[in-house]
């Protein structure tokens, strides 16, 4: 079976799960901003280690980005 670097990535996927919730947007500019400040109050970082994972602007202008964190604050 020849190996493939997807089959390794799978595979490393299944194993160690990091156990973030991520939630993708894609908004205009203000909006996103918006957004991103309400996810961030809604889950402090201190808390849940929350965070913008990765952001890009897409043709038309909006933003398209990804929030992550913790299920639960301990």
């Amino acid at each position: 079976m020849p190996f493939r670097p997807r089959d390794l990535a799978d595979r490393m996927a299944k194993r160690r799960p990091d156990g973030f919730v991520r939630e993708t947007f894609s908004l205009p500019r203000e909006q996103a901003r918006a957004k991103a400040r309400a996810f961030l109050r809604s889950y402090p970082s201190a808390a849940y280690m929350s965070g913008v994972e990765r952001w890009r602007e897409l043709p038309d202008g909006s933003i398209e980005f990804t929030m992550r964190r913790l299920p639960t604050a301990d």
